[in-house]
């Protein structure tokens, strides 16, 4: 504490007390004072990351679809998050006049041949996403297009055929930039395989 007895004599201590008073007292030190602390830099291997996912569009299936008056965009409120817990498909609809495939509105869920595919939640998220996975898992899982690196194949339309090109560093990079992440629980259905033609009805017995 200043001992302003000290000073009062001393015009240069006097000075230098207002000094003080004025820059504890002003605007800027008062908002620093109460300012929150910035977010925390990534590194540079996750902000390279970050721009790979930004231009390899994970969004476009990783991140819920919200629909407003000028179309469809990413709901950033739910970054990579996946398909939503709480939204239940019902039947996809039967191919027909040359549609093969079809897309859930949230763009998160996707029926074809194959099945039904849902979007993978893809925040650290130790029971519900991508959190126990290991570097190597996540540059398997993309070199070899299989879950988890070694599991069931990945499923349309994750285009990871054309990932797998990436460089090991880039592979690395997005891994890094996902682990910044805010973990979110949200549990993705697992995939639904194809179910096998029905065998056509018999005909009536021939006499």
């Amino acid at each position: 504490m200043t001992d302003f007895r000290a000073i009062s004599c001393n015009p240069r201590g006097v000075l230098a007390a207002a000094g003080l008073i004025l820059i504890a007292l002003s605007p800027l030190a008062l908002s620093q004072s109460s300012a929150k602390p910035s977010a925390t830099k990534l590194s540079p291997a996750a902000e390279r990351g970050k721009y790979l996912v930004s231009i390899l569009a994970c969004d476009d299936c990783h991140t819920p679809l919200q629909w407003g008056p000028n179309g469809p965009a990413p709901d950033m409120t739910k970054h990579l998050n996946g398909h939503p817990e709480g939204v239940t498909m019902g039947p996809p609809p039967a191919p027909t006049g040359g549609w093969l495939w079809a897309g859930a509105a949230t763009s998160t869920a996707f029926a074809g041949p194959w099945g039904i595919s849902y979007a993978t939640n893809l925040t650290p998220d130790e029971n519900t996403g991508i959190g126990i996975w290991t570097e190597k898992m996540f540059v398997d899982t993309i070199r070899n297009g299989k879950h988890m690196g070694t599991s069931r194949p990945l499923l349309p339309p994750m285009p990871w055929m054309a990932y797998r090109n990436l460089s090991e560093e880039d592979l690395k990079s997005i891994y890094a930039y996902l682990r910044t992440l805010k973990p979110v629980r949200n549990r993705v259905p697992d995939f639904e395989e194809a179910k096998p033609a029905a065998a056509p009805a018999p005909g009536p017995a021939k006499k």
